[in-house]
């Protein structure tokens, strides 16, 4: 059995489905629908990182975990469409070292702010981040891939 040309894209889009679930989980929670499993008070504290009135756990009005989200389903969406939208297809190495840089990037910098500012870390959250870790990795590869076989 011979592997796809893209299978780093198909194990990006298979880890953004696994990013979904996360993510909603972690909005469910920033919402109160659902108990956290972290013990509070501990240096594994959801609550003080993502829960209910948690003060970094929204930028604004806008909850960390919906922007999650909704850049796991644009991941996604991106790896999906390339098959239909020749220009996708022409630019998705670039396009997905960006999605899932700018995800990376977001990803570091919450958290820098769980180690650093709220000093509790979130499981979840860590999760996620070692969801988007993964898939920049394998976007780097896709991009590298692409560029020497057009050399």
């Amino acid at each position: 059995m011979q592997r796809p040309d893209d299978w780093q894209l198909r194990l990006i889009q298979l880890l953004a489905v696994f990013g979904m679930f996360v993510a909603y989980f972690l909005l469910l929670f920033h919402r109160g629908d659902l108990i956290g499993v972290c013990e509070p008070g501990g240096f594994e504290d959801c609550g003080q990182v993502s829960g209910p009135g948690a003060p970094y756990s929204a930028i604004g009005p806008i909850p960390v975990a919906l922007i999650g989200l909704v850049g796991y389903i644009v991941i996604f969406l991106a790896v999906w469409l390339k098959d239909w939208i020749a220009a996708l297809d022409d630019y998705m190495p670039e396009i997905m070292v960006g999605l899932t840089g700018l995800a990376f990037v977001f990803t570091l910098y919450l958290t820098s702010l769980e180690l650093f500012i709220i000093h509790a870390v979130c499981r979840y959250c860590l999760i996620s981040a070692g969801i988007v870790t993964l898939q920049l990795i394998l976007a780097i590869f896709y991009m590298r891939h692409v560029n020497s076989a057009s050399d």
